[in-house]
């Protein structure tokens, strides 16, 4: 699969920062610019990174460094989010990745209806940077974590994220929204395509 690059956008119900005025347009987020990538890796790992540009950033609550590993309500503050499933089945898995280090899984037979069974198989790794005017992370994750399928499947995936403002209020961002209040679990936002890593045939090659 080659490596895909996307926006995500705000929800257009998102309050601006400052209202528009006759010479100048309304500032929605203190974000510039929220990018989403992704690509597989040969060894079947799933990579997904997420890059605020130009952004200003004391204008933002990004989470302190925590000890890595599982934390629930992480989409309380800024995080970014991952939702994948197979195309045509109604289960998917979310991903929830901390700037802190932090992440979440979740399984859901359908929208919404979680599977308790559920137990991990294989943790995401993180990668977290920021300087003045950029945040950087990047979550891999190991074929074992994805939703069981043969390599080569083509899932239905969508890309999101939480931003927390100064004053505590949430951004919320997703390549698309649906009507109505944000919902990023709206199967009909899943509009991205994710095909895992499989050797080319003979044929390709």
């Amino acid at each position: 699969m080659p490596t895909i690059t996307v926006g995500l956008r705000p929800h257009p119900a998102t309050r601006p920062l400052e209202a528009g005025t006759d010479s100048a347009p309304a500032r929605v987020s203190a974000v510039g610019m929220l990018l989403a990538t992704m690509y597989a890796a040969p060894d079947g790992t799933a990579v997904f990174e997420f890059k605020l540009e130009d952004t200003e950033l004391d204008g933002l609550r990004i989470p302190p460094p925590a000890r890595p590993g599982p934390a629930d309500e992480l989409w309380k503050h800024t995080c970014f989010e991952v939702f994948i499933g197979i195309k045509g089945e109604p289960a998917y898995r979310e991903f929830n990745f901390s700037p802190s280090g932090q992440w979440a899984v979740y399984d859901f037979r359908a929208e919404r209806e979680r599977n308790d069974d559920f137990r991990l198989a294989a943790a995401p790794q993180l990668r977290f940077e920021r300087d003045d005017k950029e945040v950087w992370l990047e979550a891999c994750l190991p074929a074992d974590a994805l939703p069981a399928a043969a390599p080569g499947t083509e899932f239905e995936l969508s890309l999101a994220a939480v931003i927390e403002r100064a004053d505590g209020e949430l951004e919320y961002w997703a390549v698309q929204h649906g009507p109505g209040e944000p919902d990023f679990h709206a199967r009909d936002s899943f509009v991205l395509m994710f095909k895992t890593w499989a050797e080319p045939s003979e044929k390709s090659r």
